[in-house]
């Protein structure tokens, strides 16, 4: 039996990156220590038109809530001398999208950004995993009639954990998305963007006069 026998629970806003990192240190202090970190917080923003606002606030915790705590955690295990370093990217950091501009790039900033700390971390005996989950039946794409080849959040924490365990670098959640990522990998360009216009196309078509063209989901 793996599960503790005590649970802490802290609630972090890690959009307020200073605050974050020490709210986390404390946390740390509370169990007597941390020997992983698995960073899955993260927010989605269906922005159809341009404003400033959504993208920037996907940025914030997508991107500078990420690094901070991924740092400071990273710190601790220089410290501690191991651990382990879990981030929870997406398939999506592979290619733009014009649905959801700053989450695909947040995606893709996370992706190499662990990848660089691997490659830092590389003689040390911390670890780094980077997660790519595809379409988890959950309210992130609640809507997106274009979602496919969904899997139940138990199935994706399930292959999530098996390959914490393993200490694997990259792992395609659910395991079929690998090949969908190579896929995207070589898609031409012209492609590429004639499916996402259809998609584009099909989300403002699903929105049936909703107020705003964003929508914000966590």
């Amino acid at each position: 039996n793996e599960i503790p026998s005590k649970t802490y629970i802290k609630k972090i806003d890690i959009s307020e990156t200073v605050f974050a990192r020490k709210q986390l240190k404390e946390l740390i202090d509370e169990m007597g220590g941390m020997d992983i970190i698995v960073l899955n917080s993260g927010i989605s923003v269906t922005n159809m038109g341009f404003s400033a606002e959504p993208e920037l606030e996907t940025l914030a915790v997508n991107v500078m809530g990420f690094t901070a705590m991924a740092n400071a955690a990273v710190n601790y295990f220089m410290d501690k001398g191991s651990g382990h370093l879990v981030g929870i990217s997406s398939i999506a950091g592979i290619r733009g999208s014009a649905v959801a501009p700053a989450y695909n790039a947040s995606k893709a900033f996370v992706s190499n950004y662990l990848e660089g700390m691997r490659q830092k971390l590389n003689k040390t005996k911390i670890n780094v995993t980077d997660i790519r989950p595809g379409f988890i039946d959950t309210p992130l794409i609640e809507g997106h009639h274009w979602a496919f080849w969904t899997v139940s959040p138990e199935i994706a924490a399930e292959q999530i954990y098996r390959a914490i365990k393993k200490k694997k670098k990259i792992v395609y959640v659910p395991k079929r998305w690998w090949f969908v990522a190579q896929f995207l990998k070589i898609m031409p360009e012209f492609l590429y963007d004639w499916g996402y216009n259809r998609i584009v196309d099909g989300e403002k078509g699903g929105q049936n006069g909703k107020q705003g063209q964003s929508e914000k989901r966590n």
